[in-house]
């Protein structure tokens, strides 16, 4: 954002005071509406997992707030049935299956393209260990 007021600043001075760069100068808001589209079509930017307690709480939300609304859900452990890691040349998503009283299952997707390798193979093994669980206590009853 302050990439994009500065080229318009600098669009508005070169076209009123300085003229120095004659029809280049719409490059200075052209360029940075670009990279915000590019921003935006990669997804949100902040993932958050927390796996303490009883429950799991996933977060997703932009650096810029007014891209897209940010996700937050909060559930049980007991109530995750699957996920999957998706990735595609630069998007990666992380799908996951929760049960849900009204229709048998519900899936959530989470935008993960800003996870290191670590982070990712780190959010695998929790939720492995909580899928097995659950698959455990399912047998066991």
């Amino acid at each position: 954002m302050i990439i994009l007021s500065g080229g318009c600043v600098g669009f508005i001075l070169d076209k009123m005071r300085f003229d120095i760069l004659d029809e280049k100068s719409c490059l200075l808001i052209v360029v940075p509406v670009m990279l915000l589209i590019v921003i935006y079509l990669h997804g949100r930017q902040i993932f958050e997992y927390d796996s303490d307690g009883e429950a799991l709480h996933f977060r997703n939300r932009n650096i810029i707030s007014f891209l897209n609304k940010p996700l937050s859900d909060e559930f049980p452990k007991y109530k995750l049935i699957k996920f999957e890691m998706v990735s595609l040349l630069f998007f990666s998503r992380l799908y996951v299956t929760i049960s849900s009283k009204n229709n048998g299952s519900t899936t959530l997707k989470y935008e993960t393209s800003y996870l290191t390798r670590k982070e990712v193979n780190d959010l695998k093994l929790s939720l492995n260990k909580v899928v097995n669980a659950n698959k455990d206590k399912r047998h066991q009853e």
